[in-house]
């Protein structure tokens, strides 16, 4: 692939992307919000070049890109995929309309594939919405995905664009920053604080950043147009496995709270992905397992200081 947009590309992932699709020597326009933004792991990157447009703004985001020959847009920009603004209906239903904003200024732009970065968070709710328990404030963030995903594919294939849908497991690796459950729990690890879990008995998946990258980078470029792909490893497991490995590479001795606290969530089976459609489709598979992530996860943050 020749040309790639990425917007979010300041991102957890979409940094990763970003360094990924420069290896393979891939020229990367890189959509960051504005010139306030930390951009200092773009910053070097061979063939990439930054263009600054907040999310309100992307249905014009053709005239802030003059190119014509990108072969596929990724969009990973979402405001509120942690933390309180989960649960802000204004701020997820502008998320959609900018996800939609997008498609078409993709048309303008004559690029022909949209990569949309999707969640298995919307299998969650549709999970939920099917019984009769009463869904919590912050599958607010879940179902705007879900609207997200089902709006973009639909006027995306109006106009003639090829649409993959990207579903994420739960990435991890060097560069986190937000609260999610590798993050946080690495860190009260290595400081020998006691995590506290449910049983851990729920399927779960986890992918490491680089392996993710490179599946995005793959699809983008061989997926096929209206296809779910599913971003993780090809093996989910018990959550307590994961956690069990992760206490192990910090210090095998280190007692985890595996049952401290309730499970009242929704537990996927995972029958629910096709597991092995990228390797189908493209001939990648994960390269990284979860204890040499975990073990890279683990040096960066002792380089960092955070241990």
């Amino acid at each position: 692939m020749k040309k790639a947009i990425v917007t979010g590309a300041n991102g957890f992932v979409g940094t990763a992307i970003c360094k990924e699709l420069c290896e393979r020597g891939t020229e990367v326009i890189a959509v960051v919000r504005n010139e306030e933004e930390n951009i200092s792991a773009l910053e070097g990157l061979e063939g990439l070049r930054i263009v600054y447009c907040d999310l309100s703004a992307f249905r014009d985001l053709a005239e802030k890109i003059p190119d014509r020959d990108a072969e596929a847009l990724y969009h990973l920009a979402w405001v509120g995929t942690a933390g309180p603004l989960r649960a802000d209906e204004k701020v997820q239903i502008r998320n959609v309309q900018a996800v939609c904003d997008t498609v078409w200024a993709a048309k303008e732009m004559n690029c022909p594939r949209f990569v949309f970065a999707s969640s298995i968070m919307e299998y969650e709710i549709a999970a939920v919405m099917a019984t009769e328990e009463k869904p919590g404030i912050n599958t607010l963030y879940s179902s705007a995905k879900l609207a997200a995903n089902y709006m973009a594919r639909t006027i995306a294939d109006s106009l003639g664009i090829e649409y993959i849908r990207a579903v994420i497991s739960n990435i991890y690796g060097p560069g986190e920053l937000s609260p999610r459950l590798v993050n946080t729990s690495l860190r009260k690890m290595l400081k020998g604080e006691r995590c506290s879990f449910s049983p851990g008995e729920q399927m779960y998946d986890f992918i490491y950043i680089d392996d993710a990258a490179k599946a995005f980078a793959v699809i983008g470029e061989k997926g096929k147009a209206d296809r779910t792909y599913y971003i993780g490893s090809e093996q989910p497991r018990p959550l307590k496995e994961f956690l069990t490995e992760m206490r192990d590479q910090v210090n095998p001795e280190l007692e985890i709270g595996l049952g401290d606290l309730p499970f009242n969530g929704i537990s996927l089976t995972y029958e629910e992905f096709d597991t092995g459609a990228v390797l189908r489709d493209t001939g990648f598979r994960p390269e990284t397992g979860f204890p040499e992530g975990i073990r890279q996860t683990i040096q960066w943050l002792r380089d960092r200081g955070e241990a």
